[in-house]
């Protein structure tokens, strides 16, 4: 049977020692020199962030705007880059879809079968009916946005919904990681919680002991670590009771940065050798705890 993403990225963050998430976002107006500020450009970048950092990560996040934006070329990019990828690193696509179920059973073969993703993030505001066909893989998974690290989250996250049944008064943040719980058939679903929104992450982790959580916001939004490593490993099946808690925490221009003007403190001028520097100290911030 084949091994379920839960059990993959746990070996991975076994291996690696790490809850790393390498983000692969690459700007091309934000490239080191030596790069071209065009799909070239950010097709090499990216395949030196993966080959310097993505031994220090658990799993890599492509976001799919940075190759979108480049068309039908840009995807053969991202399409390249993950064949290059060793088999048991765990991707996630960046997506953040969601749609009436017929549309979302075909973004479900996109990102899953022709662009080789094991997770995707994805929208919960269609409801559960529109992601059913993305966490009915039993080998795939799903990050549903919960409460984002964005500045203006809490403009709908924070909202007040009313009680329902046995759901009390709650922001909308806690009621959709009540509802995710019962979403999909088991162990296919996660939560994005921002590391920006610590007390949030809280809330949310009492409300969803046993779902993995896909953080951001660390480095460059300025979210803490010690919260997130705390709350963000989930404390009961399904995610619990694994390496790592079913936690990834996303690093992207904390590590990329690191290519992009010159040396600090001596360090190395070739930005290979800082990127792998700066993954490596992102690993060791970020360590396998359970």
């Amino acid at each position: 049977m084949t091994a379920t993403y839960l059990e993959r990225l746990a070996a991975r963050s076994v291996a690696t020692g790490t809850v790393l998430c390498l983000g692969l976002d690459p700007d091309p107006d934000a490239l080191p020199p030596g790069f071209s500020p065009d799909l070239r450009g950010v097709e090499a970048f990216a395949r030196l962030l993966l080959e310097a950092a993505a031994p220090y990560a658990a799993a890599v996040k492509p976001n799919l705007a940075f190759f979108e934006a480049f068309g039908s070329e840009g995807i053969a990019v991202l399409e390249r880059l993950r064949t290059s990828m060793p088999a048991d690193l765990p991707v996630v696509l960046d997506a953040k879809r969601g749609d009436i179920g017929s549309t979302a059973a075909r973004q479900a073969v996109a990102l899953f079968d022709r662009l080789g993703g094991d997770a995707v993030t994805a929208n919960p505001y269609l409801g559960s009916d529109a992601l059913a066909p993305l966490l009915e893989r039993l080998d795939r998974f799903v990050y549903v946005l919960c409460r984002t690290s964005n500045p203006s989250a809490a403009e709908i996250q924070g909202l007040v919904v009313a009680a329902d049944g046995d759901r009390p008064s709650e922001p909308v943040f806690a009621r959709v990681a009540r509802l995710a719980q019962g979403w999909g058939p088991g162990g296919t679903v996660g939560l994005v919680v921002g590391a920006t929104a610590s007390s949030e992450l809280s809330i949310v982790r009492g409300i969803a002991p046993g779902l993995a959580f896909l953080v951001p916001g660390v480095g460059a939004q300025g979210g803490e670590i010690e919260p997130v490593l705390a709350d963000g490993p989930a404390r009961v099946a399904p995610a619990g009771g694994r390496p790592g808690g079913g936690l990834l925490v996303s690093v992207s221009r904390g590590i990329a940065a690191s290519a992009v003007g010159p040396p600090v403190g001596g360090g190395p001028e070739d930005p290979g050798e800082r990127l792998a520097n700066m993954a490596r100290e992102w690993s060791a911030r970020l360590p396998v705890l359970s």
